[in-house]
């Protein structure tokens, strides 16, 4: 497998990352087994907590490197995908002078670290049907660019994007790809995690909070090319997951079976869903989802919302955000969750009838 050594990470990382020597931790410095541990200033009494977790979170990687086809030295594993993403910053951007680019309407977390580290924000917005145009986003790339961001499947539009427009975009740019797959696997396509080995400017980042049922430990994966996964694992600080998140999703992971089969009752239930608000009266699309939510035009989504949270339901009003005017989003729950849902949207619709 061929490749591509156009990337040149020692000109794409800040030069302090390059200058940094990382902080080496007690556990860092020994790997092993042994009886007594007596070099991490630990309480020695046994909670069973008392003994820091694994730095490396070695079991843990070599599990999902197992089921994602891919080697443990591209696997980073973060907090949630935001530490990911904020360590992507860290590492990439000099702030005041770099800047990173999304493709609007898309996660809001993108924006949210490109502010806090004071790195500007380019965006390109999506083609009115939510389809990626890779010349504009191209065309807005320039020699401050070290981050480009895709989302896909798309969050809040929940499509899926082009697999030709992304690699366009990823073989023409001398930035970092950074496509974002955390809904990937409610989706029917496979997903572009296979071309990280030869796409040396490519970054995936996928989950645990979605299919697997898992956001409470918040547990993320980046996957990426092994020299830019150092610089991301020498800036993390040393204990970044804790022993509870790595048990619980060495446990989780060990369920593919469940997992599987939970991914399998939301895609029925957004199907049936996806009917019953097609049939009512305000609503005006439902899009096409290859995610766990729908995103819904319809006529006073801000009135639909309220009128929802009365009745103790809460779904997303997206109605500001461009390109999605007139819409909420809203997650597929469970069978009785959806029909309580599709209640008191009927409820809604006649009301409007008797008006």
């Amino acid at each position: 497998m061929a490749v591509d050594n156009s990337i040149d990470f020692k000109q794409l990382v800040r030069y302090n990352i390059l200058e940094l020597v990382p902080y080496s931790s007690a556990r860092d410095e020994f790997s092993g087994t042994a009886s007594v541990f007596l070099d991490a200033n630990e309480n020695p009494h046994n909670t069973p907590l008392n003994r820091y977790p694994d730095p490396k979170q070695g079991e843990l990687k070599r599990i999902i490197a197992r089921l994602k086809g891919q080697e443990v030295e591209n696997l980073f594993l973060g907090n949630g995908s935001d530490e990911g993403i904020d360590l992507l910053f860290r590492v990439l951007c000099d702030p005041g002078r770099d800047n990173i680019i999304t493709v609007d309407p898309t996660y809001g977390m993108y924006g949210v670290c490109a502010k806090i580290n004071h790195v500007e924000q380019k965006r390109v917005l999506l083609d009115p049907d939510f389809t990626l145009d890779p010349v504009r986003v191209l065309e807005a790339v320039d020699n401050r660019t070290k981050m480009i961001f895709l989302c896909s499947p798309n969050n809040p539009t929940a499509n899926s994007m082009d697999m030709k427009a992304i690699v366009q975009i990823i073989d023409a740019a001398k930035c970092m790809v950074v496509v974002d797959e955390a809904y990937i696997d409610f989706s029917h396509r496979q997903g572009i995690l296979s071309l990280v080995p030869e796409k040396k400017n490519l970054v995936v980042l996928q989950t645990l909070s979605k299919a697997w049922g898992l956001a409470g430990i918040r547990l993320g994966m980046l996957f990426a090319h092994e020299e830019l996964i150092g610089y991301l694992s020498g800036v993390k600080y040393p204990y970044n997951i804790n022993t509870l998140s790595m048990a619980e999703a060495i446990k989780g992971l060990g369920n593919q079976g469940a997992m599987k089969a939970w991914v399998n009752s939301i895609l029925n239930e957004r199907e049936k869903l996806v009917k019953k608000l097609k049939m009512l009266s305000y609503v005006k699309c439902v899009y096409p989802s290859d995610a766990n939510f729908l995103l819904v035009k319809m006529d006073h989504p801000g009135e639909v919302y309220g009128f929802l949270m009365e009745k103790g339901i809460i779904v997303r009003d997206r109605s500001t955000v461009p390109l999605c005017e007139g819409c909420l989003r809203i997650s597929v729950g469970t069978e009785p969750e959806n029909r309580l849902l599709c209640k008191a949207l009927e409820t809604y619709d006649q009301t409007l009838e008797n008006c």
